[in-house]
């Protein structure tokens, strides 16, 4: 399966510039790029709320510690807030993620009449689904996007991480003054409104990857950049004296 577009009419401006740097990218980074994996969009928006602010092997620890000691989601909701704490030990501030996490769990109970599943999410629209997800507290753009995206619903949202976020401010895609948070509409705007779950992963993934592996947030490694003739700041770097850089 290619993830690369095919087109029944060539678009414009930014969003030709997106596809184009999605092509590019897709073809440096290998898509369609394999799913990390695929768990209940329940455990995905816990997941996601614990690695705001922390690295993935932390987050991830702290996941697998939180469900090794409590063995339900209710569970964590109605234990003892310093229990929670404890178990998610390995994260930044889990003194604020612990009762985040159980204000969270017990919205959604209240939400869904008595019930702790977000598997009801597979039968809404994305915007829907999105829009319900943020009305719960703490849970943001990035958040509702992954819980939709990386779950096994597997619905074409796109979350922007700050690498992706620098990537495409680097790019011009979106300006500058642009915060993570509204750049998710910006940058979803512009894929095709068709785009399946795979194509939308694949975008993020790529330009993630592209963050992490050359466009660095100090020193970006422009001299080997797959889409460095779409980037003004790369072209602006590379031309200017090495003492400006």
């Amino acid at each position: 399966m290619s993830s690369l577009p095919l087109f029944p009419e060539a678009p414009t401006g930014l969003s030709a510039k997106a596809l184009r740097v999605h092509e590019r990218l897709c073809a440096e980074y290998g898509c369609p790029i394999p799913w990390f994996r695929s768990q209940d969009p329940l455990s995905e928006l816990v997941s996601a709320l614990l690695s705001h602010r922390t690295r993935n092997a932390s987050s991830g620890a702290a996941f697998r510690q939180l469900r090794a000691r409590f063995p339900t989601w209710e569970a964590v909701r109605d234990a003892p807030c310093v229990e929670v704490r404890e178990a998610i030990s390995p994260v930044t501030w889990p003194e604020q993620k612990a009762p985040r996490i159980q204000q969270v769990l017990r919205s959604i109970t209240g939400r869904r009449g008595g019930e702790l599943s977000l598997d009801f999410l597979a039968e809404l629209p994305v915007r829907e689904a999105r829009d319900w997800l943020e009305h719960l507290p703490g849970v943001g753009p990035k958040s509702s996007a992954a819980t939709l995206l990386f779950s096994r619903l597997r619905k074409p949202a796109l979350p922007v991480d700050s690498h992706h976020h620098r990537v495409a401010v680097r790019l011009g895609l979106i300006p500058e003054i642009t915060a993570v948070g509204p750049a998710h509409r910006l940058l979803e705007a512009q894929l095709p409104p068709d785009w399946d779950a795979q194509r939308v992963y694949d975008n993020h993934e790529a330009l993630m990857l592209h963050g992490q592996r050359c466009c660095f947030y100090r020193e970006p490694a422009c001299q080997r950049c797959a889409v460095l003739d779409l980037c003004p700041t790369g072209q602006a770097l590379i031309a200017a004296p090495l003492g400006r850089r």
